[in-house]
């Protein structure tokens, strides 16, 4: 039978466990009504609302501010679930709750696709929310004394997490699809699920990736005679949000990518990129690029690999180009800190990481640093010999959202949207900016080619999109594209075979049949890089080593 002091928690606790069934139907998309779930996802839910109740009245003192404190932390992660899901295609997830934190250091890269009018209110409402039940609801310390209301609290507290073990122990396996497991689970289950994944998990360990044996020992051995000379200088470039969308939306200019065309031409190999990301998460791509490891062997840790690299090193496509004599470089016009790649970009067997503290303001093209700086910074670096062959890895910025902070501009849309009217309709406004962006990347693409082609060894450049642009009222309007990126393998010394033998090819189109073009996931797409650099598959035992640039002449 309930005493007269458990009354004044019973009333916070009933409404606030109702507020968090209407809230989580807030979703979109909408999970499973909890009666369709199963014992377990509901104890679970049951059990992660006593135990938050119990712990913030135990902080607070004060149960309806604790109702409220909670539900509105509730509502956060919703709204944050539904901004993800609209534009990342992917619901909220335990491991998302670091991003917080990067919103309040990068805010231009979350909040204003929060919405920053609604953040300022959000802010603003809970300020006035907490002063308010400071000064009118009374303590229950004061009412009741210590004791009681310790054991109160206590009680709420083991009562949950006695629930959410018993509950989580019964669940099913998750699928790590969280569309599929959002909606099988709801939000809290679904929260609980992947953290304890995560928590359980192990790293991937150096002998999975592809480049185990050739990062790890460098090779002394001497070169063959002319092979210094032979070994090319290789630039790797992760252009943000690259795709090609002329076939998504056909009343985009051909012209728009008239260098990417002409590469694709004479590519030694091209096609579409399975890439694990979609919008955002680009370390995501990064990571399966430079480690040669697919998603599926980081299980829990995928979402945000770099988090795992930080503190466990792996065997990488750069650390293999150290090991083989290269000079290694980063180039990424932004802070080293974001994404932690400041320790991890290191432990991957780069030389040297170029930040954003290597730029300057006047390089910025839009919201970040341009394509056009960093092409010029890649053609110093491969200007600077120190006879040694470089491997350089770019990771761009210009395209990344959010597009709707800038605004289309009339004359721009010549070489992009020729047909499209003006004012625009909404949902070609930030598919303006993306493509005006798109054409700087395209830009950039023929000024690395050309210092590639002007260095004094041969050349091999790399070229893949991270992932597909954030554009959802264009996706609306017409339809999401497939979510694939191209890629692409050229040579110096492919441009010149290619324009002897077929001089008028490197400037049309590519066909739709082509011998070098095949479908690579993105783990792959280092690999293949490798082969193409060495002159041979990566399960090959020998790669030959740079002399120290004191043997050479």
């Amino acid at each position: 039978m309930l005493t007269s002091l458990a009354l004044p928690l019973l009333w916070p606790l009933l409404t606030g466990l109702l507020g968090t069934v209407v809230f989580e139907a807030l979703l979109n998309p909408r999970p499973q009504p909890f009666w369709r779930r199963g014992m377990a996802a509901n104890s679970v839910h049951l059990g992660s609302w006593l135990l938050l109740f119990g712990v913030f009245v135990l902080v607070l003192q004060r149960p309806w501010f604790a109702v409220i404190f909670i539900l509105a932390l509730q509502l956060v992660v919703v709204q944050s679930s539904n901004t993800k899901s609209s534009t990342l295609c992917e619901p909220f997830i335990c491991h998302d709750f670091e991003y917080f934190w990067d919103a309040i250091l990068h805010p231009r890269l979350y909040v204003p696709f929060f919405g920053t009018g609604l953040a300022i209110a959000a802010s603003s409402a809970g300020a006035a929310a907490i002063c308010g039940f400071l000064y009118w609801e009374p303590s229950l310390i004061t009412q009741w004394g210590g004791l009681p209301f310790i054991a109160y609290a206590g009680l709420l507290i083991l009562s949950g997490a006695a629930l959410v073990v018993l509950g989580w122990r019964a669940l099913a396996p998750i699928t790590l699809n969280p569309v599929e497991d959002m909606d099988r689970l709801g939000l809290f289950a679904s929260l609980w699920a992947y953290g304890v994944a995560l928590m359980r998990s192990s790293p991937p360990t150096p002998e999975q990736s592809p480049f185990y044996r050739l990062s790890n020992t460098p090779n002394t051995t001497s070169p063959t005679p002319g092979a210094s000379s032979a070994l090319s200088n290789v630039v790797l470039i992760q252009s943000e949000s690259f795709f090609d969308p002329r076939s998504w939306y056909p009343d985009i200019a051909d012209s728009l990518l008239t260098h990417f065309d002409a590469t694709r031409a004479e590519a030694l190999q091209h096609g579409e990129l399975t890439v694990p990301a979609w919008g955002a998460n680009t370390v995501r791509t990064e990571c399966a690029v430079l480690t040669g490891l697919a998603p599926s062997v980081w299980g829990p840790r995928q979402f945000n690999p770099y988090r795992t690299l930080s503190r466990h090193p792996l065997p990488s496509l750069a650390g293999t180009f150290k090991a083989a004599g290269y000079r290694t470089v980063c180039i990424h016009p932004y802070p080293a800190s974001f994404y932690m790649r400041h320790k991890v970009i290191p432990q991957l067997g780069f030389d040297q990481f170029i930040d954003i503290s290597s730029f300057e303001s006047s390089d910025k093209q839009g919201q970040y640093i341009g394509d056009a700086a960093v092409a010029r910074k890649v053609g110093r670096l491969l200007e600077d010999s120190d006879n040694r062959p470089v491997f350089v890895f770019v990771i761009t910025m210009e395209n990344h959202g959010p597009l709707h902070l800038e605004a289309p501009l009339q004359e721009s849309l010549a070489a992009a949207l020729p047909t499209a009217p003006w004012p625009l309709p909404t949902h070609l406004r930030d598919l303006a900016v993306y493509l005006r962006h798109l054409g700087e990347a395209d830009k950039m693409l023929a000024s690395v080619k050309t210092a590639l082609s002007e260095a004094k060894r041969p050349g091999l450049l790399g070229w893949y999109g991270d992932h597909v642009p954030i554009l959802p009222a264009a996706y609306r309007y017409f339809s999401p594209p497939a979510g694939t990126t191209p890629y692409m393998i050229w040579s110096t010394d492919a441009q010149a075979s290619s324009q002897a033998q077929h001089p008028l090819q490197a400037h049309m189109p590519l066909n739709d049949v082509s011998p070098n073009q095949r479908a690579l996931s993105a783990s792959e797409l280092g690999v293949q890089l490798f082969k193409q650099a060495f002159g041979h598959d990566i399960s090959s035992n020998v790669i030959k080593a740079e002399p120290e640039p004191q043997e050479q002449e």
